[in-house]
């Protein structure tokens, strides 16, 4: 324990290219390679879809939540506030409800496409990464993925929108605004904005779940996972 805790001082003041160096030095439980580290993070991963990104499908999944409710594009809340001048704040809620209760239809619809991203992703270096941050799995993984899945899941949004009614209810709202005297029209890209937006709320609910495994044993619920984030209790 000793030698672990030197190790990760040492680690302070060495740069990018001792780093690997130093925690190659650090034991694996069992002798754990980098292969079944990996296979570890992507368990963890899962979990987060199955337990975490699942519940922004349910009803107010995004808008219930504040750790991922989307709120109004800055552009966007010029016309929030114009409505509601106008006596309009109604129907301004029910815009704000709306792009919510798309991201909520579309994660649903999208929950596969996110599964696969996990499954092919591919750990370079898996045992940094498992010595990292709290969120270092699912900060890798939205680097690796992010760009991939924005072009496959903004046509889920683009059907979502017209799905629950969000379209027709943007395109009153901001006919609304933009027929007010002296105001600068808009015409934003709320799929664009979105797609987003919804894809933030995915990767931070996974985070949710990895922090919870590092942190709690009861919530590695298999063999694999134990044995990896043992390893990084040790530390």
């Amino acid at each position: 324990m000793k030698k672990i805790i030197v190790l990760l001082v040492a680690i302070q003041f060495l740069g990018c290219s001792e780093l690997q160096k130093v925690v190659n030095q650090i034991p694996t439980q069992g002798s754990l390679t980098q292969e079944q580290i990996g296979q570890g993070l992507r368990q963890a991963l899962d979990n987060g879809i199955q337990h975490q990104v699942s519940k922004l499908t349910a009803v107010d999944g995004f808008y219930g939540n504040e750790l991922v409710k989307i709120l109004l594009p800055e552009e966007l809340r010029v016309v929030d506030k114009g409505l509601r001048k106008i006596g309009l704040g109604k129907l301004a809620d029910e815009g704000l409800k709306a792009i919510n209760r798309t991201a909520e239809d579309a994660v649903k619809t999208a929950t596969p496409i996110f599964v696969s991203a996990v499954k092919d992703i591919s750990f370079a270096d898996a045992k940094n990464i498992l010595l990292g941050e709290q969120n270092a799995a699912t900060v890798y993984l939205e680097g690796k993925t992010n760009q991939k899945l924005y072009g496959e899941f903004q046509p889920v949004i683009k059907r979502s929108f017209s799905k629950v009614g969000a379209d027709k209810i943007w395109s009153d709202l901001i006919s609304k605004y933009n027929s007010i005297p002296f105001v600068k029209k808009v015409n934003p890209d709320l799929t664009d904005y979105v797609t987003k937006q919804a894809l933030d709320g995915v990767y931070t609910m996974i985070a949710v779940e990895e922090k919870g495994i590092r942190e709690k044993v009861g919530l590695r619920n298999t063999t694999l996972l134990k044995r990896v984030f043992a390893l990084q209790d040790k530390i």
